[in-house]
Order: C-alpha cells, then sequence, then structure tokens
C-alpha cells in the first residue's frame, strides 16, 4: 500500500528562480522584510542553504527580485483599479488600491525602498509603468503633458508615503486614517483640476 502510494505521489517541483522568489515573498508578507534571510528562505523549501545560488546570486539579488515583484503587483493593481474610471473618482480609485497592495505584501513592498532602482534598467522600467498607469488615470483632466507628468509623480509620492506611514503606525490615534485618506485624495485631485487648461 505505501509503495503504490509512493508511486502514484505527483513529482516534486524542482527548484527554480520561481520557487525560490516565491518562497522569499511568503517570508516576507508574513513574517516581515527583515526576517528574511537566504536560510529562512532555504529551510521553508527544505534544501541547503548553498542549492538557492544556482538561482539568485545571494541576498541582494533575491531583494532584488522581490523589489521587481513589488513593482509588477503594485502597476496591474493600480491599472485594473482604474479600469472604467476617469477623473477623481479613477484618482481615488488607485489610492485604495496602493494601500490594499501595501496591506496585502507588507514584505513585497516594503523591498521597493530597500533596493535602489537607479541604473537598473529593468527596475527603472518597472518604476515607469506604475508612472505610466498614473498618467493614463490623469487623461481625464486637461492637462499639458509635463503637468501631467509632474502629477503623475506626486500621485506616487503622496501614495507611496501615506502606504508607508500607514504600514509602520505612523498615523496615530484618535485621527481615523481613512477620513484623513480621503482628505488627501480631495487635496490632491483640486491641486490637479488647478493645474486644469479648462481652469
Amino acid at each position: 500500500m505505501t509503495s503504490i502510494e509512493n508511486d502514484t505521489a505527483p513529482p516534486r517541483r524542482p527548484l527554480d528562480a520561481e520557487r525560490v522568489i516565491a518562497a522569499a515573498a511568503g517570508i516576507a508578507d508574513a513574517e516581515g522584510l527583515d526576517k528574511l534571510t537566504l536560510t529562512s528562505v532555504a529551510d521553508s523549501l527544505g534544501v541547503r542553504q548553498p542549492a538557492l545560488y544556482r538561482h539568485v546570486e545571494g541576498y541582494d539579488d533575491l531583494l532584488r527580485s522581490l523589489s521587481l515583484r513589488g513593482r509588477e503587483i503594485l502597476a496591474q493593481r493600480l491599472a485594473d483599479a482604474a479600469v472604467g474610471l476617469s477623473g477623481d473618482d479613477a484618482v481615488a480609485a488607485v489610492g485604495h488600491a496602493w494601500r490594499e497592495m501595501v496591506r496585502d505584501h507588507p514584505g513585497i513592498y516594503a523591498a521597493t525602498d530597500r533596493y535602489p532602482c537607479a541604473g537598473d534598467t529593468e527596475l527603472e522600467a518597472a518604476v515607469e509603468r506604475v508612472l505610466g498607469v498614473l498618467g493614463q488615470v490623469l487623461r481625464g483632466y486637461d492637462l499639458t503633458d509635463e503637468d501631467r507628468v509632474h502629477a503623475a509623480r506626486t500621485l506616487r509620492s503622496a501614495f507611496h508615503g501615506f502606504s508607508h506611514l500607514e504600514s509602520g503606525d505612523g498615523h496615530p490615534l484618535p485621527h481615523d486614517p481613512e477620513a484623513t485618506f480621503d482628505h488627501l485624495v480631495q487635496l490632491l485631485c483640486a491641486g490637479v483640476h488647478r493645474l486644469s487648461r479648462h481652469t
């Protein structure tokens, strides 16, 4: 019976870069990025640490991969949230999607701050995808191309800053973070409207 069960058991998936990164992401999100080590990844995969070096160059390379994944997830979440919306509604939707992404993947998102993207063409392109989504959201306003770029960067800075503070308990009681975020969106939208050529 045992031998038959062993014979029919599904084959174990071989170790590859995707499994290593997925395991690292799980640890970072569940326990915090500071708890992520190559040893913890190896233990979670049931392998010895040297086996990881066939798929990642080291801790910094693993952190870079998480940083890239975080930006890719964020860009997709923002794009999905903005479907069918425009103007202020779209800005609010991507803002909430940004916060939800950070809540769902706190460790992966934290990695986007830990690994520098300057000079890394792949990471820089990932940042541009995020800004590209924000730029599309802003097409509901009558902005010049230059103002749209600046406005997209402003939205990114505001949503990142708010989410970063929120994930670290940076909004102390008794103030309601939801009310504060609504005010943030209103201020951002008012500023964008002020830049509008119609205004």
